[in-house]
């Protein structure tokens, strides 16, 4: 079988969240499957670490696909031609783009989540206008469709009217590198990025919809009550926006919020490990992959009580309204009060129930299923 894949957003050093599940997925599909032939296709020049094993083949597609303009041009004129040269049995796209202009080429797309048809706002106007056009008509013309949680599939179902059948849910994991980390590099961790002191952690972009102005407001009311935690933020400030910048300035505690931008994924790691907990307080979240990222490394995890999260996170997390600072803050004074020891066992007996080998496999079987017409 010849598979073709959109790998777009596996930059070298730069992966997002979708950029990881791509990663996780595709790396475990074409070594699990070495009778088949994987064409990968990049929107720049690529790390030879994507070329995974000898039957993968890259390609370089222009222009960089970082603006709707481009995203259109992209995947409306310049892939269907590749594909034509290519010539796949199926194409599978894991970030939920794919073209109108495939002419039956079966297709399968992940699609983890539509948070800008709840949140159109959230978004730049072009980008949100893209998204809301297009995603619905790539729903309804692929092949079959994987989503990333029981949550995500009702939501796509309801809001596309999409045949309940058509949707399979892949979970995602997380990697091997998480880990936790021992006293000594908790230790050294804490001096190099927060003066020695304890720290909350905040990890991903800064979109509006990651409710970063909530979570200011909260640790400010925590230093209020007396914590001395520090709060660190991993993420470019990419899509900051004016009214949280107007919370931060008016701060108490900014003095005690460290923005460090984008980290090295071991250093990522490190800081994640060493964290007394992550907040990952979210207004809508498909999944929340850093919730799981946290619980491998044994860090316990305040996260939000909608959308995807509560499913994510199991009974394994404080949860929290993200609209109510309070509850925030409280959660906050609660991490500090007891040992936690509770919450990190049961994140560990709540990772069993996520694994990328399975998650590899349950896509690959959907893509031989979309081949031979299976749906």
């Amino acid at each position: 079988m010849k598979v073709a894949i959109n790998t777009r957003l596996l930059l070298k050093d730069n992966l997002d969240g979708i950029g990881r599940f791509s990663y996780e997925i595709i790396k475990r599909i074409v070594k699990q499957n070495p009778k088949a032939e994987f064409h990968l296709i990049f929107d720049r020049n690529f790390s030879k670490k994507y070329i995974f094993s000898k039957n993968v083949h890259g390609h370089v597609l222009s222009p960089p696909t970082r603006h709707p303009i481009l995203w259109f041009i992209w995947f409306q004129f310049k892939l269907p031609l590749l594909l034509k040269k290519i010539n796949p049995d199926v194409f599978y796209s894991p970030d939920g783009f794919t073209s109108t202009r495939l002419n039956g080429l079966p297709t399968v797309v992940t699609i983890h989540d539509i948070n800008f048809e709840h949140r159109p706002d959230d978004l730049n106007w072009l980008h949100s206008l893209y998204y809301r056009t297009f995603f619905q008509k790539f729903a309804r013309i692929s092949t079959h469709i994987t989503t990333v949680s029981n949550f995500s599939k009702i939501d796509i179902i309801k809001k596309y009217s999409i045949n309940e059948k058509k949707i399979s849910v892949v979970y995602n994991s997380v990697s091997e590198k998480f880990k936790p980390a021992n006293d000594k590099l908790k230790s050294k961790t804490r001096e190099r990025y927060s003066s020695g002191k304890n720290f909350f952690l905040f990890v991903g972009s800064l979109h509006k919809r990651k409710n970063l102005k909530n979570l200011l407001l909260a640790f400010d009311g925590y230093r209020t009550n007396g914590g001395q935690n520090k709060l660190l933020i991993i993420g470019k400030k990419k899509w900051w926006d004016h009214e949280t910048e107007k919370v931060f300035k008016k701060l108490e505690s900014k003095n005690h919020v460290k923005f460090l931008g984008r980290v090295s994924d071991n250093e990522m790691i490190n800081i994640l490990a060493s964290a007394k907990a992550l907040c990952f307080v979210s207004f809508f979240e498909g999944f929340g992959l850093p919730i799981l990222e946290a619980m491998k490394c044994e860090t316990p995890v305040i996260c939000s009580n909608t959308s995807a999260m509560p499913e994510v996170s199991g009974n394994a997390s404080i949860l929290v309204n993200p609209n109510c600072h309070n509850e925030i803050t409280n959660a906050m004074l609660k991490i500090d009060s007891s040992s936690n020891s509770e919450m990190i066992a049961k994140g560990i007996l709540n990772l069993k129930r996520f694994d990328w080998y399975k998650s590899a496999e349950q896509i690959f079987e959907i893509l031989l299923k979309a081949k031979k017409n299976g749906y």
